[in-house]
């Protein structure tokens, strides 16, 4: 993807993206410039986070946290939820790469920081094509306006006894500007298809099956606001991740002091 997005295919491809997140707002994609040895790097290095002994893992609970970049848990939100999810997780918050060597979990900040680096420059190339579609010239003035804020977040969801009695994490959809999800081979990551989708299985859920190698790219609602604001759509849908599965994201938000900025990019 990135190598056509430099060169002469490069329209053609950027249409493929925009269509990609007006219908559905899920793609995977590959030829992303990730090293796939540093993909398989990084799932294996969750698996082996989630495997350390408790007493290891429960020093970055919320409340105890040393950092409040960092937070591990169960749930996100345990006194709002109904049903608690069946899943372990740990978000990692990035300022700077300082700042992340000293604060992130030890057993997994090096991999984890650099799956966040390497993963920008195609953040970019994707937010250039969507962004383009909307009138707006991406540059360096301007991204972190867009993607100042930075998240890589770990996702574990391991085997339940009774797996038709819960789910991995409820039906949402992120909020930032877009997230960067790498599932592991077991698959389990469904998505809501639009009711308004010219396409079957409209308003069904289907799962988005796991592709060595790929990436999934996920519209997050704020992109999806700014869309409207101008007069297109791309779409920001629900998903929902079952049980026994494990993914990574890289989740890429605005800055919340920067609206006027936006707006000014947005040429409103």
């Amino acid at each position: 993807m990135q190598a056509k997005l430099d060169g002469p295919e490069h329209d053609e491809v950027a249409n493929q993206i925009v269509r990609a997140a007006e219908s559905l707002g899920f793609f995977q994609v590959i030829n992303h410039g990730v090293p796939v040895e540093l993909l398989e790097s990084l799932k294996q290095t969750a698996h082996n986070f989630f495997a350390l002994p408790p007493e290891r893992k429960v020093v970055y609970r919320k409340q105890v946290s040393p950092s409040p970049l960092v937070k591990y848990g169960t749930s996100f939100v345990p006194e709002k939820e109904k049903a608690l999810e069946w899943k372990d997780y740990i978000s990692m918050a990035y300022t700077n790469d300082d700042v992340a060597l000293q604060q992130w979990p030890v057993e997994c900040r090096d991999v984890a920081l650099q799956y966040l680096k390497t993963s920008h420059e195609m953040v970019r190339k994707l937010l250039e094509a969507l962004l383009g579609n909307l009138g707006v010239e991406l540059d360096d003035s301007k991204i972190d306006a867009f993607i100042g804020k930075k998240m890589v977040n770990m996702n574990f969801y391991p085997t339940c006894p009774n797996p038709e009695l819960t789910v991995g994490v409820g039906r949402h959809s992120d909020m930032g500007t877009l997230t960067i999800l790498l599932q592991d081979g077991i698959g389990g990551l469904y998505l809501k298809v639009p009711e308004d989708v010219d396409m079957e299985k409209k308003g069904e859920w289907v799962e988005i099956p796991p592709i060595p190698g790929a990436l999934v790219i996920n519209v997050g609602d704020m992109l999806q606001i700014w869309s409207n604001m101008v007069g297109t759509k791309v779409q920001s849908i629900e998903y929902a991740p079952q049980v026994q599965n494990l993914e990574c994201q890289c989740q890429y938000l605005p800055v919340h002091n920067q609206h006027k900025r936006l707006h000014h990019c947005l040429k409103l």
